[in-house]
């Protein structure tokens, strides 16, 4: 149920001043030392952010996707570091249970996924599966009253600190592809589950990803998630769908950040006797980037919007995906050029966003994953 738009104008407030007063001046200290303060994620669990969307029966806030989005526009103003702490609790880590878990299965975990004891990451990608996620070869294989699990996820965003993971394994190795992979619930102090060490990233120092390592790693058959097996793509594809939409709103958040500090960089800064803001070339840039920041919050309201209403909107999220991702790395770049040689060095954090932003072309789905989606949704629409 949508909030009251008091209500809702409050909370967005309260994220807004958390950003502008709390985060935003530590983001130079994330950067460095690659780890988001205590008494930070304490603020957050108190704000609810983890729990954002989590029905409220569960403990969580229960937002409308278009209620997240605006947060997101809103945590987006900052280092993208400080949404990832909480950002598997509300997407990709919790949504598949959220959607398709059993009532038992629901009452157990998301009311500590909500309140943030319970951090949960979301574990489909592997060495040789990234974009082709139907063709993953970790395997859960029953045998009795319980699963053993073997294989590698890679890349998985907050595995070091999760306490739980939403697991994608192949229960049928005799069927290839999507039909033959179940969707599971893993306590992280499962025998047999190990981490790797933390990747050494291009940028977002504060978020961390590892693998998972499973090694014949025993879990009760109770924690396949659901009560089916062979539906564990589906629930991947649409916990990802849903998480599109979540990602475009923080691109846009980035989008935002970039183009008030490049215009106000552009009024102060002066070169041959006048701010360089006043050189049209200067102003060409601007202009771009504001343009395709109100395009880019337009689609993401829309699309957030129609799948409230009950709308189908898997080509609608990844058109968002896809040219939110791009725009915010078009306008990161324009920003480093506004700047100058300041865009360059670390000063200003210019270019601090410029490494942030690379990834969002490249998770939850690539851009020409994106492309391929939407293109083969339009041809199933004229058959």
């Amino acid at each position: 149920m949508a909030l009251d738009l008091e209500t809702r104008e409050q909370l967005i407030s309260s994220v807004r001043r958390f950003v502008d007063e709390r985060l935003r001046p530590i983001e130079e200290q994330v950067s460095e030392t690659d780890t988001v303060p205590a008494e930070i994620v304490d603020e957050m669990k108190e704000l609810g952010l983890f729990g954002l969307s989590v029905p409220v029966e569960y403990g969580g806030l229960g937002l409308t996707m278009e209620e997240e989005c605006l947060l997101m526009f809103e945590m987006g103003r900052t280092s993208p570091a400080f949404r990832s702490v909480f950002g598997t609790n509300v997407g990709i880590g919790s949504q598949g249970i959220v959607m398709h878990g059993r009532q038992d299965q629901k009452e157990e975990w998301l009311p500590r996924i909500a309140s943030g004891e319970v951090i949960i990451s979301f574990a489909l990608t592997e060495p040789e599966a990234g974009s082709d996620a139907a063709s993953l070869k970790t395997t859960a294989i029953r045998d009795g009253d319980h699963y053993v699990i073997n294989g590698t996820k890679r890349f998985i965003t907050n595995a070091d600190k999760a306490n739980a993971f939403t697991l994608m394994a192949r229960t049928d190795p005799g069927t290839p592809g999507a039909k033959g992979i179940s969707a599971f619930i893993v306590p992280r102090d499962t025998p047999g589950l190990t981490l790797g060490k933390n990747e050494r990233k291009m940028g977002q120092q504060g978020a961390h990803i590892c693998d998972v390592i499973f090694d014949n790693a025993r879990i009760p058959a109770s924690a396949l998630l659901g009560d089916q097996e062979g539906r564990g793509f589906i629930t991947a594809m649409q916990v990802l769908e849903r998480g599109r939409l979540h990602i475009s709103a923080i691109c846009m958040g980035v989008a935002d950040r970039l183009v008030a500090d490049s215009t106000k960089y552009a009024a102060e800064r002066k070169q041959f006797g006048a701010p360089i803001g006043n050189l049209q070339l200067v102003q060409a840039m601007l202009a771009d980037s504001r343009m395709e920041l109100y395009a880019g919050r337009c689609m993401v309201i829309d699309a957030a919007r129609r799948r409230d209403a009950g709308e189908e909107v898997g080509t609608e999220s990844s058109c968002c995906k896809l040219f939110c991702s791009e725009a915010v790395g078009r306008i990161a770049d324009r920003a480093v050029q506004i700047h100058g040689g300041a865009g360059y060095v670390a000063d200003y954090g210019i270019e601090r966003f410029y490494r942030d932003v690379r990834i969002f072309r490249l998770y939850e789905g690539t851009s020409q994953v994106q492309q391929v989606i939407i293109a083969r949704n339009m041809l199933k629409e004229v058959s």
